[in-house]
């Protein structure tokens, strides 16, 4: 192990649920640094970055501390219905 990686702040997952972890993204929106974190936050590949994901999970929060409920599922927009022509009729038979 390197001295960067044992002297390195450690990797925590974003809880909103936490003050901690809100005061901390407070701090960064204020400076727009991470310099005054005790740890680094850590972001899945599925939600893009960072901020981005902490955004989220925010609203999240705040909404079900709100309404009691999760954020619900945007709604899929409407995809079109191929029309079935009479070539696919036939070669079902």
């Amino acid at each position: 192990m390197s001295r960067l990686e044992f002297y390195s702040r450690p990797l925590v997952s974003f809880d909103a649920s936490l003050k901690e972890h809100r005061r901390i993204y407070y701090q960064f929106v204020k400076s727009r640094s991470w310099g005054h974190s005790p740890f680094r936050f850590i972001c899945p590949e599925d939600h893009g970055d960072l901020i981005t994901m902490i955004q989220r999970n925010l609203i999240d929060y705040y909404i079900r501390k709100e309404f009691g409920k999760t954020v619900p599922e945007a709604p899929q927009p409407l995809v079109r219905q191929k029309k079935e022509k009479t070539v696919d009729k036939a070669a079902k038979r």
